[in-house]
């Protein structure tokens, strides 16, 4: 039976990702210190096979039990978090992913750490493959997340070609499903507690910018995929079909019977106008594609989580 350590394991992604291991037959330990993780995501699991351990990986910690696979998904995600959290968010980029990748080390586990599609910034090439190099601000507002995941990347290849780390890079795209925070301030989960609320919806700028959205479902599998290849380079998982936001919105209101208007509100610093994936690499590599539609994933989320979940209170 393998064991999979998933730091960020009460985040939104690590809750998907710690069950479906823990459904193909895993042992997995569950490292959160709760900063922007929720047991609420994880209390439902009663499983003999899981544990969740209270660390902050800013410092060193050391898991004493063999390990296989180390999933370094730890990181404030949302703007809203890394800009309440600007140096912690650095720092778990930095002493984070180094304390991780020397327990990865000790244990001779194949680490695999979720890095981030902005680590593109504004990207001039589009759709943006892995062999892109990224137009970022490093001083702007967002800078303390790109460069902490651009930073974290090197930091895993340096490890790999110097350590001998058996290390693995995964650029994940905007990615939904339940267990997102309506409050967290990211397009899909804003755009349908709004709508559910009959409220009206705040696209930034005139709503061109684009997005692409991978269900949640897809993503983990594309993760697992790529942790158990033998593959080390990054590798974009995400889903390729590319929205404006403004159709983003109609679309939420359209699955939701929503009466709500959308409203358009100025447009944050550095905020990206195209953002989608090239994913031939994880075709070729991995046999990976998402197979959810961005509507049918909008159904999903909204039967599963439930509405007072996806509406929420602050």
């Amino acid at each position: 039976m393998p064991t999979s350590l998933v730091t960020g394991g009460a985040g939104f992604l690590g809750s998907h990702l710690c069950e479906e291991l823990l459904r193909r037959g895993h042992r997995v330990i569950c490292v959160d210190n709760l900063e922007t993780g929720s047991l609420a995501n994880i209390e439902h699991i009663r499983d003999s096979m899981f544990v969740h351990r209270n660390l902050d990986i800013i410092e060193p910690y050391f898991i004493d039990e063999p390990i296989d696979f180390v999933y370094h998904l730890a990181s404030p995600a949302s703007p809203i978090d890394y800009l309440r959290l600007p140096l912690a968010t650095l720092k778990v980029g930095s002493y984070g992913t180094h304390h991780t990748l020397g327990l990865a080390k000790f244990h001779r586990a194949r680490f695999l750490i979720a890095s981030t599609s902005e680590v593109y910034g504004d990207p001039q090439v589009h759709p943006q493959p892995e062999s892109y190099w990224g137009h970022v601000n490093p001083i702007g507002p967002r800078g303390v997340y790109d460069e902490a995941k651009r930073y974290a990347e090197a930091l895993t290849m340096a490890y790999h070609r110097q350590q001998g780390v058996d290390t693995a890079i995964v650029r994940i795209f905007n990615t939904y499903g339940p267990r997102m925070r309506p409050h967290d301030g990211r397009a899909i989960p804003t755009f349908l507690r709004q709508a559910l609320q009959d409220r009206p919806i705040t696209v930034f700028g005139d709503g061109s910018q684009t997005r692409s959205f991978c269900y949640v479902e897809d993503e983990i599998r594309g993760l697992i995929a790529l942790a158990e290849s033998g593959y080390h380079s990054p590798v974009n998982i995400g889903n390729p079909d590319e929205f404006t936001l403004l159709e983003l919105a109609r679309t939420v209101i359209d699955v939701t019977g929503s009466k709500s208007e959308i409203l358009f509100e100025a447009l944050p610093t550095d905020d990206p106008q195209v953002r989608q994936p090239d994913i031939t690499l994880a075709r070729e590599i991995l046999g990976w594609e998402p197979v959810v539609s961005l509507r049918e994933g909008l159904q999903r989320t909204i039967e599963q989580a439930g509405v007072e979940a996806l509406v929420g209170a602050r």
